[in-house]
């Protein structure tokens, strides 16, 4: 077994016991009517069950459970698009520690609503990945904050390898886990569980074809970061870090693309047919599956639901028929 030197199988497990008393352990899901149309045996990990609707939470609290006190007393900051700000957010409360968050200016308001419901403290910046650092950076250097990356981190990605460890746990054998990808984090973890705890199974990421960084990096073997993306998931615009991207090329076997209308169509489906309410990130892996991306047929898939934070008055099928 190769194993990743600062992400060890036990770094993984320790992180499970660290959070279970804090987080869900999230429902798996099927749906007969999903498994007839792909021909497969689906099972859905719910996230958007989780604490503060999404998988973020778990590495959140990994990372703040795991600080010394001493890097608790000015707080702890991050620059995130909504759901690591609300994770992170939360996780702090945990701990009576507060929380610094920068946040693109185009960000979902549900979202933002609900980091300043669990006392983050926001600033605004615009929404490009260099201004979110600056942002950061700024920040940091007025509040001697302890940063915690929404995805290159360690302890953030042990955490979020707590998903799809439980999932193997409950459903056992998988032919493959699918998870969608933005920055990394949940995609490097997943990989690593599926690497340590499911040998011989596969981790598939999953990306929206106008935020497609991850898929060029991933296809090209070098880093090429995202610049602008234009895409309805906006947990998935963020590029690849230094600690996920070698992650991912080590233990991920394929990333594939979807279009903005099949990403739309997969969100709905989920809605109308397994009564889940889903963020359009969540729906990147099934949209996959609707554009035949994978084969899947006679197969056990696990797709990971990251999430279910959305503005239930600005559902893009309002706009998109």
């Amino acid at each position: 077994m190769k194993i990743n030197p600062n992400i060890a199988p036990f770094a993984i497990l320790e992180a499970a016991k660290r959070i279970s008393p804090f987080i869900n352990r999230t429902p798996v899901l099927t749906s007969h009517t999903l498994n007839r149309l792909f021909n497969a045996q689906l099972f859905l990990k719910c996230e958007n069950f989780q604490k503060v609707g999404a998988f973020k939470a778990r590495g959140a609290s990994n990372a703040v459970l795991s600080l010394d006190k001493s890097k608790l007393v000015n707080g702890v900051a991050t620059h995130s698009s909504g759901n690591h700000a609300q994770a992170l957010s939360w996780a702090a409360s945990l701990v009576n520690s507060k929380a610094f968050i920068v946040m693109p200016s185009n960000s979902s308001k549900i979202k933002v609503a609900a980091v300043k419901d669990y006392g983050g403290i926001i600033t605004f910046c615009e929404p490009t990945l260099a201004a979110r650092e600056t942002t950061l950076a700024r920040i940091l250097d007025q509040t001697d904050a302890t940063e915690i990356h929404p995805y290159n981190n360690e302890s953030i990605i042990a955490g979020q390898a707590t998903a799809a460890l439980e999932f193997i746990e409950e459903i056992g054998e998988l032919d493959m886990i699918i998870a969608p990808v933005g920055g990394g984090g949940l995609l490097g973890g997943t990989s690593l569980s599926v690497h340590y705890f499911l040998p011989g199974g596969r981790t598939v990421g999953a990306e929206p074809e106008q935020a497609n960084d991850a898929f060029l990096s991933f296809t090209n073997r070098k880093f090429i970061p995202s610049v602008n993306p234009d895409t309805i998931a906006d947990g998935l615009r963020t590029s690849l870090g230094y600690i996920t991207f070698p992650i991912i090329l080590g233990h991920v076997h394929s990333i594939v693309t979807v279009s903005e209308e099949s990403i739309v169509k997969a969100m709905r489906y989920l809605w109308e047919r397994m009564k889940i309410m889903v963020e359009p990130s969540s729906a990147v892996p099934v949209a996959a599956l609707m554009e035949n991306k994978l084969d899947v047929a006679g197969k056990r898939v696990g797709i990971i639901i990251s999430g279910g934070n959305v503005d239930l008055d600005d559902l893009p099928w309002m706009k998109n028929g």
